[in-house]
Parts: structure tokens; sequence; C-alpha cells
């Protein structure tokens, strides 16, 4: 009895370390308005008439950022700019929309916009760029006592990937060189692939299949072992604004495969707190860096729920 006790005791324990659980919230309220085909239409941008972006294709990068500036400037921000950076003799650049005072402290949103070789990149990642938008147009109707950088990176996919010119790294190391403190950073990535078919989501490991759905119809938020208050944070948020989607969590090490596959791990390197909302990427859509992943295999409505969930939890992390 006493070694079923322990036994249950530390399955609890590791429940509660690896999902972070909090209490749900459903306030009822309607929350931020989110089109669904608005979300639409900039992924078709980008993933049909803006493609490829890849690094091969620098013009239609350059043609990429040009439209999402646009849509960042009719967003409303209070101000508008861009950071050129060299990589491979090539010059790309980040697209950043700042909103709200300018303070010292600051809450990043990002997501890369690049696509892995010449594919559609739909879900990897114009979904990410296309919520990161439509985020822009809802802070720019918002109050804010803190300022809110939104920024759209170039080079998160490969040859670049972990390297110093992933355009998340740049920005990283330019607020860390100012010593700009960060209250959190928000990285979206593959935001737009959800299935209702059993066994549709799969793990990195078999052992954490009894803490989640085998569903792929829902929203993970990541974070590492040291961001388990933001994690818990983030979903919380995220669940009285993203409802009714459902919103899990993870907090494990980068030994863990997914973890810091994106452009939250720049921050991690700068000494930033981020986490990584996601649809799971490849253990969930099949589609992953291939020509398949494109915009008639995603999910708006769901999509717009996250960027829902998103907007709350930022406005959250600026109060």
């Amino acid at each position: 009895m006493i070694t079923l006790l322990v036994l249950s005791g530390l399955l609890a324990g590791a429940w509660a370390l690896v999902t972070q659980p909090v209490l749900s919230r459903r306030d009822g309220s309607p929350g931020s308005a989110v089109e669904p085909a608005r979300l639409e239409a900039h992924v078709r941008m980008l993933s049909e008439t803006l493609s490829p972006r890849d690094e091969q294709h620098p013009e239609n990068l350059d043609r990429v950022a040009a439209y999402i500036r646009g849509e960042f400037e009719r967003a409303r921000a209070g101000e508008v700019a861009e950071q050129p950076y060299p990589a491979g003799g090539r010059t790309y650049r980040n697209v950043i929309a700042r909103f709200g005072p300018d303070t010292r402290e600051r809450v990043v949103v990002g997501a890369h916009y690049d696509a892995a070789g010449p594919h559609p990149g739909a879900d990897d990642n114009a979904s990410g760029v296309a919520g990161l938008i439509e985020l822009a147009y809802l802070l720019g109707q918002a109050e804010l006592p803190v300022r809110v950088e939104v920024v759209a990176y170039s080079l998160e996919e490969p040859p670049y990937f972990r390297t110093e010119s992933m355009g998340s790294a740049v920005h990283a190391a330019s607020l860390k060189k100012q010593g700009v403190p960060v209250r959190a950073m928000f990285c979206l990535e593959m935001i737009g692939y959800f299935s209702d078919a059993p066994g549709s989501q799969s793990f990195p490991t078999p052992a954490l299949k009894p803490f989640y759905p085998s569903e792929g119809n829902f929203i993970t938020v990541v974070g590492g072992p040291r961001q388990g208050g933001l994690v818990r944070r983030v979903k919380a948020a995220m669940r009285s604004g993203a409802s009714p989607l459902a919103v899990h969590s993870i907090n494990a090490p980068t030994a863990v495969p997914g973890i810091d596959f994106s452009d939250h791990g720049s921050y991690w390197k700068a000494g930033y707190d981020a986490v990584m909302i996601t649809d799971t990427a490849f253990y969930r859509n099949p589609n992953y860096h291939s020509a398949r992943d494109t915009a008639d295999t995603l999910d708006y409505r769901r999509m717009a729920m996250v960027v829902r969930g998103v907007h709350a939890a930022v406005l959250a992390e600026t109060r």
C-alpha cells in the first residue's frame, strides 16, 4: 500500500511538473474579435502569392516583409521599423511593430515568415504570421501600460536555424545589448492544423501519452523547466480568451525533441523567459516541410481562437 501511494504521488508530481495544471476560467465574455477569413487571406498571400519564402529567394522575402509592414502600419502601430542584417552575403530583415508607451520593460510577440525550402509553408509558418498580423490589429485598439513589440522574423529555417543569423537571434541580441528587460516573449509557431481523429496526435516519447489527448484538436503552450510560472499564466489567460478551444501545456528540458525548435529558443539563449504557442508541428501535421503544407489544410476557425487566446495572454502580461 505504501509503495502504491508513493508511486501515485510520483505520477501526480510528474503530471503537475510537465503539464502545469491550472484552474480553467470560462467567463463567457465574447473576447477579442478575430475573423477566420482574414487569417485565411493572409495565409494564402504568404503561401501562394508570395511563395517561395526560403533563403534562396530573398526578393520574395523582401516582398513578404513589405506586406507585413503594410499590415502593421494599417494596424495603427505607434512605430513600424525594419531591422536589416547580413547573412550569407545577402541582406534579410525583421519587421517590428511597437504598441503602447515607450517603457523600458516590454513584452515581445514574434513569428518567422520564411519557409523551409520552396514549399508553401502554410502552417509553417504562414499561420503564425497571419496570427501575428491579426494580433497587431487587436493591440492597435488596446490601452497598453507596457510597450509590446510585435516582430516578424526572417531565417528561422535551415540552414540558419540555431545560428546567430536567425532573425529572432538578431532581435534578442539587440534587446540584450540595450539592457532591455523583457517580461515575456511569445513565439507563434504553427497554429493552424487541427484534427479530431483519434490517434492524430503523436508525442516525442510514449511517456507523455497519458497526459494529453490522442486527438490533435488542442493548442499547446511550451516552456522549459524555468518557465513554469509563465506557462501557467499564459495557459490560464488563453483558456479564458480562446474558449472553447482546448489549451494544454508542457514544461520540459531541451533534450525532449521539439521543445526549443523555434524562435523562443533565441530568447532563452539571451536569458529571457519565452514560450512557444504551437499546434505541435510534426507531432501532428503530416504535411510538415513538404509541398502538401497548403492553405486548404488549415482550420481558420480554430486559428482565430488561438489568436484570441494569445491576445488575452499578452494583455495579462502587460498588467
